[in-house]
């Protein structure tokens, strides 16, 4: 396994990749599933380095959620404002142990 990274410091920009972020914001979640809004608030929340940015690292995680097979929709919200994100199936397990190589998931 990877060496432990060391802490970031709260202004520090986040090691992981959007990926990663967007995974672990999902997986942080009850129902395994986050809008796009929770998912830009988990990543200010935990991240502060995010808060005091322009808002283009945003049009990164919106690039992300729509072009990588790992993450799916997952139904409207219950006020029809944006769909909720999950993880697909196929990359839930290697995602849950932090393992994020990017691979297509079978379908």
């Amino acid at each position: 396994p990877a060496p432990p990274r060391p802490p970031a410091e709260p202004g520090d920009k986040p090691a992981q990749s959007y990926i990663a972020l967007i995974s672990t914001a999902i997986l942080s979640s009850p129902e395994k599933k986050l809008l796009l809004s929770d998912i830009y608030q988990w990543i200010m929340d935990n991240y502060p380095y995010f808060k005091n940015k322009e808002k283009s690292w945003r049009n990164s995680v919106r690039h992300n959620l729509s072009l990588n097979e790992c993450f799916v929709k997952a139904g409207r919200s219950d006020n029809g404002k944006g769909h909720f994100w999950a993880i697909h199936p196929a990359n839930l397990e290697d995602f849950a142990k932090g393992d994020y190589h990017r691979r297509r998931a079978r379908r």
